[in-house]
């Protein structure tokens, strides 16, 4: 997956990032392609994997989900079975939307969608109920600054 991206690759991935919904011709005019040349482009970069998926962002707050949680995990266990069963747990829980392996004092942060802080309760009882951990503590987002799915391209 390591392609070599043109300046036009680029432009094309800026556009569907921004957004997905498209149309071939729409991003063909603005990257100054044809049609058909950007639709192979486009492909190539589906086939290799640069553009995994188009999906649509869904409102938080529309849904109810108006907490985010940043999950903070340190664990003395880091045996295969423990691991097996913390990623099993992560993959199953629908309000984990973020799991990151991390460097330093902390082994795991998570970023947590949830309805309230009573959501986040259940949320952690469920949790530590799957997997024993050393220690785990939450903070809870007060203001989203910025939160994008745009990379730098």
């Amino acid at each position: 997956m390591n392609e070599k991206l043109d300046e036009t690759d680029r432009r094309i991935l800026r556009l569907v990032q921004h957004d997905a919904s498209l149309s071939v011709d729409r991003i063909a005019e603005e990257a100054n392609l044809s049609r058909n040349a950007c639709w192979r482009r486009v492909k190539r970069m589906e086939e290799s994997g640069v553009i995994r998926a188009r999906v649509a962002l869904v409102d938080p707050a529309a849904l109810g989900l108006d907490l985010t949680v940043m999950v903070m995990i340190r664990t003395n266990a880091h045996e295969p079975d423990w691991l097996i069963r913390f990623d099993r747990a992560v993959r199953q829980m629908p309000e984990i939307v973020g799991a990151y392996r991390m460097t330093g004092d902390l082994d795991y942060v998570l970023r947590v969608r949830v309805a309230s802080v009573a959501g986040y309760d259940r949320f952690y009882r469920t949790l530590i109920e799957r997997v024993p951990m050393s220690d785990i503590s939450a903070s809870f987002v007060m203001e989203e600054i910025k939160e994008t799915t745009e990379l730098p391209v």
